[in-house]
């Protein structure tokens, strides 16, 4: 029986776990914390619980409906009840794009200079867009967007990484870049919610996950260093699978594999928070499912999910916000105390919603080093990585194929599968 250690029990590791262990491989799950779930993580808010993490998936993708089907959770997702997000830009509200990819609009009026693209070049989409489509689009609708999705601005994420049915339009020879974005969008046949959310919060899908892996995973159990030969507290595994975040990796594997630890530390990780207020029932918030906040605005926080409007008063306490706060680079908030952030994202709550009222409850999650941000290049990043990675070793996590959780677990399953394989080759 092939005995495997998964170092990390976010998402990432506790599939690839669960797929191994399926396949009759003997697991151990080493997780540094006093809990599974990594920067997924729900907490109980004035009787309910909430999410401190992500609270969304991508539904039209199979992954996560999948799992939930597996481990009998089909009937506790919940859709979005259709409300449509705003964007926050000097001193009002307006409508985001409907017919947008990742924030580019696809009816935007664009320049009428020929669009000039060296296939297999990558860019920040931030450049991109704002030759094409010009400043008010990037700060309007773009950084808005990848705010939410990466915790960084237009001009930190790559193009080719973070959306690569686009890059493929453009290396065709599309021959504008509301073109390409149209043409992405005309191929997607996908039909009903595009998001879903497990009704009582993440916590659900750790649990049945954690149920499922019983006895095999080693709480606050850190591995502070990886060595050839893969022996780790005390015990000897035929294969490591690393499923912790970038700089974690890099700080595990500096001793022994120099190469990979340099290749996996230059993904850059954006520190972020999100602050939950739960506010009296008698607070009317704005008929959207969401408000993103443009560039250059006088506020801390990026983007208000009005959580309540979004998925339904059914399930959630009272009419609730999640305040996001920090950026790559941007992040200094994070260092206050509680009081003082929640401080803050009340007094961005009033200039951009007009809300006043104290919270029943508040709570502050901090998520240092949090999200991984796909700079330009980063496929080349990825690409060292596997070159660097020596036989026994496997990778997987947020910063490969997408941060959100339906490609982590496509991409942990895949790294179970590359265990499964090396094993049967060797």
């Amino acid at each position: 029986m092939m005995t495997v250690a998964v170092i990390g029990a976010g998402i990432s590791g506790l599939v690839t776990a669960l797929r191994l262990k399926q396949a009759g491989c003997r697991v151990t799950v080493f997780e540094s914390s006093d809990r599974v779930g990594g920067k997924l993580r729900s907490a109980r808010l004035d009787g309910m619980t909430v999410d401190m993490g992500a609270e969304a998936f991508v539904r039209r993708r199979p992954e996560v409906m999948d799992l939930a089907a597996e481990l009998g959770l089909a009937d506790d997702i919940v859709s979005p009840v259709g409300r449509r997000p705003a964007v926050y830009a000097d001193g009002g509200l307006y409508p985001f794009p409907a017919r947008q990819l990742m924030g580019i609009p696809a009816d935007a009026h664009e320049v009428s200079v020929p669009l000039a693209w060296a296939p297999g070049s990558d860019v920040s989409l931030g450049a991109l867009v704002r030759e094409r489509l010009g400043d008010e689009v990037v700060g309007r609708c773009v950084d808005p967007m990848l705010g939410g999705v990466y915790s960084a601005h237009a001009d930190d994420v790559s193009l080719r990484a973070a959306l690569p049915a686009l890059a493929a339009e453009l290396d065709a020879g599309a021959t504008s870049l509301t073109a390409a974005v149209g043409a992405v969008l005309a191929r997607s046949t996908a039909t009903g919610p595009v998001f879903g959310a497990f009704r009582s919060g993440y916590q659900e899908l750790l649990d049945a996950l954690a149920a499922q892996l019983e006895g095999a995973i080693l709480l606050n159990a850190p591995v502070p260093e990886l060595r050839p030969g893969w022996m780790l507290r005390g015990w000897w595994f035929d294969k490591v699978v690393l499923a912790a975040p970038p700089q974690q990796v890099a700080r595990i594997t500096r001793t022994s594999f120099p190469q990979l630890a340099r290749a996996v530390g230059a993904i850059p990780a954006a520190n972020s928070a999100i602050v939950t207020l739960v506010l009296p029932d008698t607070v009317a918030l704005p008929d959207y499912s969401g408000v993103l906040v443009a560039s250059r605005q006088v506020l801390t926080a990026k983007a208000f999910t009005l959580s309540t409007q979004k998925w339904g008063a059914d399930t959630r306490p009272g009419p609730t916000v999640r305040v996001s706060l920090g950026r790559l680079g941007v992040s200094r908030i994070l260092d206050e105390d509680d009081q003082s952030i929640i401080d803050v994202a009340r007094a961005d709550l009033e200039t951009a919603l007009g809300v006043t009222a104290v919270p029943v409850s508040a709570a502050v999650q901090r998520w240092y080093e949090g999200i991984p941000v796909y700079t330009p290049g980063h496929l080349d990043r990825l690409a060292e990585i596997e070159a660097a990675t020596p036989p026994g070793l496997v990778l997987t996590g947020a910063y490969f194929d997408g941060v959100g959780v339906a490609a982590c677990i496509a991409h942990a399953e895949a790294a179970a599968e590359r265990v499964l394989e090396r094993q049967a080759a060797g």
